[in-house]
């Protein structure tokens, strides 16, 4: 099969490299199985038939755990059975083998439900392929389209050549025209014909990815920014409610001195005069504790700052790294592509 189709395909190719001295010919090809992949209704079809043949697994499994269980009650039993018995028991353990073998076969044969219902699901979506590549062929005057999952072997597949994305989009426009009011179809539309025209140029395809690059950049350097004026202002408002407790606590500490020291001299006669000077000492106490605690969540905020700070230097590092690797690359497949073209 491999054979003809290749024998098919060069016969093509040099029946048309006659013309190619008048007209530019074009090729194409598309990945089904990736197209598959990425279809929504697909998609979730084929997790269904995945539950299904979950469960198909699970009776098969059931079943080889009851067959385990007689044949190991006839291997403890069968000093005991006779002749009959024993005959009896081992042909009702080979009839339900083979009826498990038959139901695994039916199931997960070579043309068991598995696989028809896997061709059933595919077939629909494949029509649509089908359609969609045959329009995309005649609006972009495509002379070959293969299919790069078929069994035509590619040895070598060039990815500006890939129109799978291209047919992707045509499938989800269907499905989104069907649900747009007139306003929000005639934006489809523009975007629709945005999308042609960088399938039909592959420089304006680079440059939009430039573009979409550096939005993204600009976009992620904007949120870091945010993030680092909230992280600055929730470090203000922690060192701010830092010195107000400080302050506070200050304040109950000078408040609750005075008592602390007429309880001393109403004490004096019982205790040294050296004493006195201990309640003063313990009222400073939760001062000191609340100053230090708030001191560390400053220290502690600080350190968080500073990472971050030091994350986002890293970031843009990254970033100018990327655009100048992607720069550098432009450069050289331009170049790449005059060389070609002298």
């Amino acid at each position: 099969m491999r054979k003809q189709f290749l024998f098919i395909f060069l016969a093509l190719v040099v029946a048309f490299t006659s013309q190619a001295q008048t007209r530019t010919t074009r090729i194409g090809y598309i990945d089904m199985e990736y197209i598959l992949e990425n279809v929504s209704d697909y998609k979730e079809a084929k997790a269904q038939l995945e539950l299904k043949a979950q469960k198909w697994k699970q009776e098969i499994e059931t079943k080889k755990l009851e067959i385990n269980k007689l044949k190991e009650n006839l291997k403890a039993e069968k000093a005991l059975l006779t002749k009959e018995l024993i005959d009896e028991r081992e042909s009702e353990i080979k009839f339900q083998e083979d009826e498990m073998m038959d139901y695994q076969q039916k199931q997960f044969g070579a043309d068991g439900n598995l696989i028809r219902h896997k061709a059933a699901l595919a077939k629909p979506i494949q029509d649509q392929v089908f359609t969609a590549v045959q329009d995309i062929a005649e609006a972009k005057n495509y002379d070959f389209v293969f299919d790069k999952s078929s069994d035509l072997t590619m040895l070598f597949s060039n990815k500006r050549f890939d129109i799978s994305d291209q047919v992707i989009r045509v499938l989800n426009r269907t499905d989104k025209r069907e649900q747009l009011n007139k306003k929000q179809l005639k934006e489809q539309e523009v975007k629709e014909s945005r999308e042609n025209a960088i399938d039909e140029n592959p420089e304006m395809a680079e440059r939009q990815k430039v573009l979409d690059e550096r939005k993204a950049a600009r976009e992620k350097l904007i949120e870091d920014r945010r993030l680092e004026q909230e992280a600055k202002k929730k470090e203000y408002e922690d060192r701010r409610k830092a010195i107000l407790a400080e302050r506070e606590a200050k304040k109950n500490g000078t408040v609750s001195e005075p008592a602390k020291t007429e309880e001393t001299k109403t004490d004096a006669t019982a205790k040294p005069s050296s004493t006195t000077t201990e309640p003063a000492a313990t009222t400073t106490a939760p001062t000191n504790t609340a100053t230090d605690a708030a001191a560390a969540k400053a220290e502690e905020r600080q350190k968080i700052y500073e990472q971050r700070k030091k994350e986002l230097e890293e970031r843009k590092k990254k970033i100018l790294e990327e655009r100048e690797a992607a720069k550098k690359a432009k450069e050289a497949e331009t170049q790449k592509t005059n060389t070609t073209n002298n």
